[in-house]
Order: C-alpha cells, then structure tokens, then sequence
C-alpha cells in the first residue's frame, strides 16, 4: 500500500473505533458483562497498544512508552510480548481511566502519524504491511466492541439504548427461500497471494467438492421459531453431545437475548427491545444450535469450501448489512429480483456457521515472530464461520475470510446457512 492512502485508512479507521464509543458514558466503557467481553475502555487502550508495541517500539529509534504498565494492561494473548492482565478480570481494573486511555491514543496516533509521514521509503516498505495488518485487528476489535457493548447493555435491566433505529416501518422480506444447486469438482478455495488477508486464509489450493445445494438466504427468525415451537430445546435426539449438556447446564431455551413476555416473543437489540421479526436473519445462535436446527430441518450446515465456493459463483449476489449502514442489527433479505440462481446476504447480516472445524490449510505456514500468534494458535477446538455480520466492517470482510469461535460461543451476530446433499 503507498503511502497517501495508509494514512487515509489509518486516520478513518482510528477515528471510527472512537465513533463508535460516542454514544456511550464513562461508567459503560468499565463494564465486562462476561469473561469473553471486554470493556470498552480496555478495546481503546488495546489498539493503540498494538501500533505502539509492534511499530513504534520495533521501528521508531529511542521510543520511549506512554506508560510504563500500559504493556501488560493493554495486552491481549500475545506471550511473546511478555505478561498481561487475564482476560477474564480485564474490568477490575478502574485505572487508566476513560480520559487517561483517550489521551494514550493521541499520543499513539500522533506519533503514528509523524512516523509514517516522514520516514525513508525503505523503511516504508518494511512497515507498511505491518501497519494495514493493524488496522484489519482494529477493525476485527471494531465489531467486537459493537458486540460487546451489547452483551454489557443486554445484562442490564434498563435495557439501554445504543443507537435509535431510524426505520418507520419493519422491513419485509421479499426472497423466498429455496436451495441453490451448485457444481462439485476440483475448486480453488483461499486467498490470491496479492493483496491483504490472514494468514490462516492462505495457501491458496484445490478442493474437491460433490455437488451440494445452498439456501438461497439466512435462515430467517421466522423458520427457527418454528424449531423452538415445535421442542427442539427439548428434544435431546437433535443435539451433539456436548449441545445438549450446554442446553442443560445453561439453560438455553431460545437464541440469546430472546425473551417470552406476554405470550410473544421480544428481542434486545442495540435500538432497544423489540418484537421477534419472523423475516430477519437468525442470529445469535451458538453452532450447537446452528447444527441441531439443521438436524431438525432434514439438512446441514455447509462446509466452508463449500460456502465459498457459492460465494464465489454467486455473481451480483446481494449483501446484507455491514457496520457502515450503522443499523447494527441483522435486516431481512430484499432484493430487486428474485433470481432462482441467486444467493443473498452471503456477506453482512451474520457470520454463518459451518460444519468445518477451524484447522490449517495444506502447506500453511505460520507466521514468524509475535504476529505467529495471531490465528495460528487457536487452530484447535473451535468451528469456521464465513460471511461477515451487520457488525463487520465493508472494507474488512472477503469471501475467503475465516472466521472462528468454539462451539458453544453466541454473544456474537451468529447465524445459519443451510446445505443439503440433494433436493
């Protein structure tokens, strides 16, 4: 990347994690909701701590640290860069405060900034990749911090409101749900070697696939009620193993932050409480969820080849929504033509379960130094999910991209695809 448009990208990005915190108070970016949230206090201080680790004290002669302790507050899981804070106790910590972390980010960024306007082409070229690498993490931490931020406003009993939904009327779906055939054979499947991607999505290489069929769409609110309705929380011949022990010992009756008031079912979203809509994707579903409704609907999550080898045969598919159209909240699927041959929101709405475990490409080599520890690591006990949410970032979601959590995670805009072996 040259040099004019990284210093665009970082001043928009760096600007936008703030924006996204505007709407909350000093006493919401303490809160950690659960060991897998993390304050948003802890979300500023942690993106700033990764330009200022990684570049700045790797690159800047005499760079001395903002804060001394500010290395282990703001560190994450990387073991190479030294101790850190557990994650679990991330909101313990009342100091730095809210002003004290805004005041690390000037510095950080003032200092970015200055670095990156002045230094030699030479030394551009070795950091620059390192720099758009930090912002795709700021990105990634952008969407986790609107998820965040949810389960924090979703534990508490006034129910805050993040954003007020601009919509006068509910959005009705006009795509009809239908499986898509798509061709088997021999496909390539993971990142070109240009351009920006992890590198868990690369080496590009052959896949071989059967032919198989996609739905043409998310499964909608509307057909997972009718599992619920019909006992799959209470139906143990539906579930894997541990599902169903996870359905037990937490309880689960309907996706999280559903609830059954009156006779109906309501929904908390970052606009407040609201009636399920039948016609919006499902979300927040764990994959045991995702697999025992597949089960219960006769079919199956699809393969992550298998999704992106859709993905990528599906030319003019629609998108659904991104964090850029600041709605936050998974929308029905509409388009202008119902094209049989056509898959909708295969990108935006909510990341989609697959059926594949979270492993390395063939010929996958890990990265080198600190930065090895990034994806590499976690390749162990957790499921692919592909597609991008209503949280994720347009210019940060591909169709190669791989996301991962384990099976039983679902505070984030989790949803499901299904596949089939024939119709």
């Amino acid at each position: 990347m040259k040099r004019s448009p990284l210093l665009n990208n970082y001043r928009v990005i760096r600007q936008r994690t703030e924006s996204l915190c505007e709407p909350l108070c000093v006493e919401d970016c303490v809160i950690q909701s659960m060991p897998d949230v993390s304050p948003p206090k802890w979300h500023l201080g942690h993106t700033s701590w990764f330009f200022e680790r990684v570049i700045l004290e790797g690159f800047v002669p005499g760079h001395k640290p903002f804060h001394e302790s500010y290395s282990f507050i703001f560190n994450s899981y990387y073991q190479s860069f030294g101790d850190r804070v557990r994650r679990d106790i991330r909101g313990t910590l009342s100091r730095p405060t809210v002003k004290e972390v805004y005041a690390y980010r000037r510095s950080v960024d003032e200092r970015m900034l200055a670095f990156l306007e002045n230094t030699d082409e030479a030394t551009f070229a070795k950091v620059g990749p390192l720099v758009e690498l930090g912002l795709h993490h700021e990105q990634q931490h952008q969407e986790l911090l609107v998820t965040d931020v949810k389960h924090i406003f979703g534990c508490n009993p006034l129910r805050p409101l993040y954003v007020t939904d601009r919509r006068q009327q509910p959005v009705r779906s006009n795509v009809t749900a239908r499986f898509v055939p798509v061709a088997g054979g021999l496909h390539e499947v993971g990142a070109a070697a240009e351009g920006f991607a992890w590198d868990n999505e690369r080496p590009r290489h052959t896949a071989f696939l059967t032919d198989f069929w996609l739905m043409n769409r998310p499964v909608s609110c509307g057909e997972y009620l009718e599992f619920l309705n019909d006992g799959g929380y209470r139906n143990p011949l539906l579930w894997l193993s541990d599902g169903w022990e996870a359905v037990c010992r937490e309880g689960w009756e309907a996706p999280l932050y559903w609830e059954h008031t009156d006779g109906r079912w309501l929904q908390f979203t970052l606009s407040g409480m609201r009636p399920v809509s039948k016609d919006e994707p499902i979300s927040h579903v764990s994959f045991y969820e995702a697999a025992a409704y597949a089960r219960w609907a006769g079919k199956r999550l699809p393969t992550e080849f298998e999704w992106e080898v859709a993905a990528a045969t599906a030319g003019g598919a629609t998108q659904g929504s991104l964090l850029e159209d600041e709605r936050f909240h998974p929308v029905p699927a509409v388009a202008a033509s119902d094209a049989a041959d056509r898959f909708h929101q295969l990108i935006g709405a909510v990341w989609e379960w697959t059926n594949s475990a979270y492993l390395p490409y063939p010929g996958y080599q890990q990265e080198r130094g600190p930065l090895g520890e990034y994806n590499g690591k976690f390749m162990s006990n957790q499921m692919v999910l592909r597609g991008g949410s209503c949280a994720t970032p347009r210019s940060h979601i591909r169709p190669t991209y791989r996301n991962f959590f384990p099976c039983e995670k679902r505070w984030q805009f989790t949803g499901i695809r299904l596949a089939a072996d024939n119709c």
